[in-house]
């Protein structure tokens, strides 16, 4: 979601020696947006060593997406003599620039950044996020066929590989429930379609367990970060909660169906050939990361309306 704001900077400042850092910046490598990327890492230590790396960039400018404490004081550390970020407590103590955060209902979270960047001087090129996916002949793509090739999923004329991404780190409130995978993965048989599954190695409980339930494939903990990319694109439509790899497989071009429940499409649903699916309920959106009755609200996403989705999305693209 970062994305339209990082292509506004660039265009504004096209001379400009530009940094991105952030958990996932290595995601960014070959799109030419950055002349470095710094990846933080969620350890303390892993991230103080980040911070260390972008102070000898020497940066004169920050423009901070994440509304936190952390993230002004890191900018302050850098050393960067103009640092921009929304208001919020103590944080303004740091900043050069307070935004004044946008009031409720609060923007997309696309557009949300986009404000940041407008406050340098940054116009939107494109509010929808793109990325160029590795190409065909890539060591990396021909490294996910031969993981699906061996998973049993090549691909076939006429039958749809979908992707159906497992967890999510905000908490287990955005996981559509097993027993509801699973039958979605025997829809999917039942058209004559593959579902993979896919995640991390965290994940391969779960995958398990579905698999004794449903027919599905499974590259779970084997698509690791640097080939999600490949991953994506290698899916005909993708399966997701609200997560960051359902934006990330919009932007590379690839249809999604994102299922929505403890969170607010109008605030963060991925843009592009995307289909969000809702079961609404009187709790929803409640943004709680573990919910504390019986996740109606996607316990109550039925399968077949999330297979009706995905092929019509992957009926589109082809």
């Amino acid at each position: 979601m970062a994305m339209p704001a990082v292509h506004a900077l660039r265009a504004a400042h096209p001379t400009a020696r530009m940094l991105l850092a952030g958990p996932w910046a290595t995601l960014l490598a070959e799109q030419g947006l950055a002349d470095v990327l710094v990846t933080y890492p969620r350890s303390w230590g892993g991230r103080l060593r980040g911070a260390d790396a972008v102070r000898r960039f020497g940066p004169a400018l920050a423009v901070l997406l994440p509304n936190t404490l952390e993230a002004a004081v890191a900018a302050w550390y850098w050393g960067a003599r103009r640092r921009v970020g929304f208001s919020a407590g103590a944080r303004g103590l740091f900043l050069t620039d307070e935004v004044a955060a946008p009031e409720r209902p609060r923007p997309h979270q696309i557009d949300e950044y986009l404000l940041l960047a407008e406050r340098v001087g940054a116009t939107a090129v494109t509010r929808e996020p793109r990325l160029a996916p590795p190409l065909e002949s890539s060591e990396r793509r021909r490294h996910v066929r031969r993981l699906l090739a061996d998973a049993g999923a090549s691909p076939e004329a006429g039958r749809l590989r979908v992707g159906v991404h497992l967890g999510a780190a905000f908490g287990p409130a955005k996981v559509w429930p097993t027993p509801r995978i699973a039958e979605f993965c025997r829809v999917v048989a039942g058209d004559g379609d593959t579902a993979v599954l896919l995640g991390p190695a965290a994940e391969d409980e779960a995958a398990t367990a579905i698999q004794r339930e449903a027919p599905a494939t499974s590259i779970v903990g084997r698509d690791r970060p640097d080939l999600l990319t490949a991953v994506l694109a290698e899916m005909d439509v993708l399966v997701s909660g609200d997560t960051g790899v359902a934006h990330l497989a919009a932007a590379l071009g690839t249809p999604v169906v994102t299922l929505f429940g403890p969170t607010d499409p109008a605030r963060s649903a991925p843009r592009g050939r995307v289909q969000v699916a809702r079961h609404p309920v009187p709790c929803s959106p409640c943004f709680y990361r573990a919910c504390p009755i019986d996740h109606p609200c996607l316990r109550g996403i039925e399968p077949r309306q999330v297979r009706d989705h995905a092929r019509h999305l992957a009926g589109a693209a082809a």
